[in-house]
């Protein structure tokens, strides 16, 4: 009886020493499982957010539209003022026009400015003049204002040779500037001017544009904007 005491309490520590090396088996295995869900949850949320940066690229209003005066194909108008005494004549090409005033004798005037999405436009000269008007059906109704004073035209979209033509140029140390306006049917009004002095034009050639002055040939060519 006296030997059985030392045995029961070597069993007895054995069994506590097992079961303090499997709790603290079972706690280490603990600690690392609950340590890899922070990882998981960290990866996961860029993932989430990248197809958000594709958005803006992907927007319409991104490409302006065009404007439809700047589509505005070339072309010419030619007419004659309401009274009868004068010729006006209107190149266009996209949203930008020249106009030229002219009565075949002294007075004439060459203009600019822009043309509006709807047809209108308001042209500038020198000393003043100016050119209201608009472009509808093939053909500009409006009203030029030169020397003060204003004529009425309607000016009719020019079918080749019909148009507008100008020519510079140095003859005899003179500076030479003229204005042509072809009308329809084939009738010309234009202008000479020799170191800034007026006279009636010489007749061009509509389908070449040429043209003598003072004995020199010249080549009148079509105004574009």
């Amino acid at each position: 009886m006296k030997r059985s005491g030392p045995l029961f309490t070597l069993f007895a520590g054995l069994a506590l020493g097992l079961f303090m090396l499997s709790l603290n088996a079972t706690t280490g295995e603990g600690t690392a499982s609950y340590g890899t869900q922070p990882a998981a949850s960290v990866t996961a949320s860029p993932s989430k957010a990248a197809p958000s940066t594709a958005s803006p690229s992907s927007s319409p209003s991104a490409s302006p539209s065009p404007t439809r005066s700047a589509g505005r194909p070339k072309s010419s108008y030619a007419g004659r003022t309401d009274d009868d005494t004068s010729a006006v004549s209107v190149s266009v090409n996209g949203d930008k026009a020249i106009a030229y005033f002219c009565d075949g004798r002294t007075k004439e005037s060459w203009l600019k400015g822009n043309v509006e999405d709807d047809g209108s436009m308001k042209l500038s000269g020198s000393h003043g003049a100016r050119l209201e008007g608009k472009l509808a059906n093939d053909r500009i109704r409006g009203t030029v204002e030169v020397g003060g004073h204003p004529y009425a035209f309607t000016a009719k979209k020019a079918v080749k040779p019909s148009g507008l033509y100008r020519a510079t140029t140095e003859v005899r140390g003179a500076k030479v500037a003229g204005g042509w306006i072809v009308l329809p049917g084939g009738r010309q009004v234009g202008i000479v001017r020799r170191d800034d002095e007026p006279s009636a034009a010489p007749p061009i050639d509509p389908e070449t544009g040429s043209v003598t002055v003072d004995g020199e040939q010249l080549t009148a060519r079509p105004v574009v904007p």
